[in-house]
């Protein structure tokens, strides 16, 4: 899916990321959830199986935790997109 930015000014703050293994694009100044979700993925899955993500939005949950740039059980929604970025989610 193509990130689209109803500002043209951030058009040229778009860069990828990698998420599992596969190419997701962010904008400058998202967060990592935010990519996350954009892009339909969750950050881990329930032990029912369910999947998970950012629910508080403010680091106090850990329902996003994920390993960034090799850092385990990263809040996600605390953490903001680089280029080159590297997210396994659990």
């Amino acid at each position: 899916m193509t990130l689209i930015s109803p500002n043209p000014k951030h058009q040229a703050g778009v860069f990828t990321i990698t998420v599992n293994g596969s190419a997701v694009e962010a904008l400058s100044g998202m967060s990592v959830a935010a990519a996350l979700l954009h892009a339909g993925i969750p950050c881990r899955t329930s032990v029912c199986g369910e999947p998970r993500s950012a629910l508080c939005g403010m680091g106090i949950c850990f329902e996003c935790a994920a390993t960034v740039d090799g850092v385990p059980l990263r809040r996600t929604c605390q953490v903001i997109c680089r280029a080159g970025m590297e997210i396994a989610t659990q």
